[in-house]
C-alpha cells in the first residue's frame, strides 16, 4: 500500500530523473549555435558530447565515498545544485573555455546523482525497489525527450535564440528539484559500513562486474543506435528517414518503464527478463537489417524498447543484491565500468570506421553493446531478498 508520503517520494525521485538528462540533452539541439558563434571544430563537438560519459565514469567511484559520508539524500541535492549550477554556466562568455570547464562541473554533479539514487531508493522504498526505480527512470527519459523536443521550437524563441540562456532555462527545473528535495525530506541517518574499506566500489565483485556489463551494454546500445543510425542513413541517401528513426528510437524507450511499473515484483531481480533485454536488441538489428523505411524506423523504436528494458531493471538490482550500507558502493561501481564501456565503444567505433573507411563500422557499438548486455546478465546470480 502507497501512502501519500510514499507519493510524495516517488514525485521527487521522477523529478530527479528527469535533472539527470535535461541539461545534458538540451546540447545536441544547439550544436550548429555553437559552431557559429565558437567556431568548434568538429573533434571539440565530439570531445563535448563525450565528455559527460567519461565524467559519469570517473566521478563515479569518489562519488561512493561522499554518499557514505554525507548520506544519499545530502549528496543528491549536492548534485543537482552542481549540475544545476554547472548547466547554467556554461554560456557565460560565451567562451568554448567556460564551456567545457562547467560542462565538466554540470557532468560531475549529474555523476554524484546518478549512485545517490539507488540508495535514496533502498533506503524510502526497501520493499518496493522495482517500482520506485522505473518511476526515476521514466522521469530519465522523460527529461531525455523534453530537451531534445523543445528546445528549437519553444525555448530558445522565448529566449531570444540564445543558446546560453536556453541552457540556464533548462537548469532552473533543477535547482527547484534540489530545493524541494531539501525542503520537504529529512536526512536520515545511513547505516554505517562494516569498514572504511568497503565504502570504496568492489571492482573485483562478480556483481560489479555483472551490473557494470549490463549498464554498459544497454547504454552503449543506445548511445551507439543515435550515433550509428543518422551516420547509417547518411550513407545510403534516406536522410529524410533519419528524424523518424530518431524519434522512434528516444520514443520507444517509454513504455518500458511503464511496462516495469505496472510488473515490477515480476520483473526485477531475475535473469530471464535481463536476457529478454539483450534478445530484444538482436531482434532490433534483425528488424533493422531489413532496409525498408518501415523496418527501419521499427528497427529503431525496438533497440529503444529493448536497452531501456534491461538498463531500468539493472538499475533496480543494487538494493537487491547489495545490503543497504554497500548499495552506494556497488551502484557506483556499477556506474564506473558501464560508462566506462558506454564511451570506449563508440570511440573504438570511430578508429575502425577511421581505419577501414567502411561505414558498417558505425553499427559496432550497438553490436558489442548486445554482447555485454548477455554477458552481464549471464555473469549476473539472482537476487535474494536480505
Amino acid at each position: 500500500m502507497i501512502g501519500r508520503r510514499d507519493l510524495w517520494r516517488l514525485f521527487l525521485l521522477w523529478l530527479a530523473g528527469i535533472d539527470l538528462r535535461v541539461t545534458i540533452l538540451a546540447l545536441p539541439p544547439v550544436l550548429p549555435l555553437l559552431h557559429r558563434d565558437l567556431e568548434l571544430s568538429e573533434k571539440a563537438v565530439a570531445a563535448l558530447t563525450g565528455l559527460p560519459i567519461l565524467i559519469f565514469s570517473m566521478v563515479a567511484l569518489p562519488s561512493s565515498l561522499l554518499i557514505a559520508r554525507i548520506g544519499a539524500r545530502r549528496a543528491l541535492v549536492a548534485g543537482l545544485v552542481l549540475a544545476a549550477l554547472g548547466g547554467a554556466c556554461r554560456g557565460i562568455g560565451p567562451s568554448s573555455q567556460m564551456l567545457f570547464a562547467m560542462t565538466f562541473a554540470m557532468g560531475a554533479g549529474i555523476a554524484i546523482m546518478q549512485p545517490a539514487l539507488p540508495s535514496l531508493v533502498s533506503d524510502w522504498f526497501r520493499n518496493a525497489p522495482g517500482l520506485a526505480t522505473a518511476v526515476y527512470a521514466n522521469g530519465l527519459l522523460i527529461g531525455e525527450a523534453l530537451a531534445a523536443a523543445l528546445t528549437l521550437p519553444v525555448v530558445l524563441p522565448l529566449v531570444g535564440g540564445s543558446w546560453a540562456l536556453g541552457f540556464a532555462f533548462w537548469s532552473a527545473p533543477v535547482l527547484v528539484s534540489a530545493a524541494l528535495l531539501a525542503a520537504a525530506t529529512r536526512h536520515r541517518s545511513e547505516l554505517p559500513a562494516r569498514s572504511g574499506r568497503l565504502r570504496w566500489p568492489d571492482l573485483g565483485s562478480r556483481s560489479t562486474w555483472g551490473l557494470g556489463l549490463l549498464v554498459g551494454g544497454g547504454s552503449t546500445v543506445y548511445f551507439g543506435a543515435n550515433a550509428f543510425i543518422p551516420d547509417f542513413l547518411h550513407a545510403k541517401g534516406a536522410t529524410d528517414l533519419i528524424g523518424p528513426c530518431l524519434t522512434a528510437l528516444n520514443v520507444g524507450q517509454l513504455p518500458s518503464s511503464l511496462l516495469i511499473m505496472l510488473f515490477a515484483r515480476r520483473l526485477t531481480g531475475k535473469k530471464t527478463p535481463l536476457m529478454a533485454g539483450g534478445v530484444g536488441c538482436v531482434a532490433a538489428s534483425a528488424i533493422f537489417a531489413i532496409g525498408t523505411p518501415l523496418a527501419e524506423v521499427v528497427g529503431a523504436g525496438a533497440f529503444g524498447l529493448a536497452a531501456a528494458f534491461a538498463l531500468i531493471l539493472t538499475l533496480a538490482l543494487p538494493p537487491l543484491v547489495a545490503m543497504p550500507a554497500d548499495v552506494p558502493r556497488l551502484a557506483a561501481g556499477m556506474l564506473f565500468l558501464g560508462y566506462l564501456f558506454a564511451f570506449a565503444l563508440p570511440l573504438l567505433s570511430g578508429v575502425v570506421w577511421d581505419a577501414t573507411g567502411s561505414s558498417a563500422s558505425a553499427a559496432l557499438p550497438v553490436i558489442l553493446g548486445t554482447a555485454l548486455q548477455l554477458a552481464g546478465a549471464a555473469v549476473l546470480r539472482p537476487a535474494k531478498p536480505h
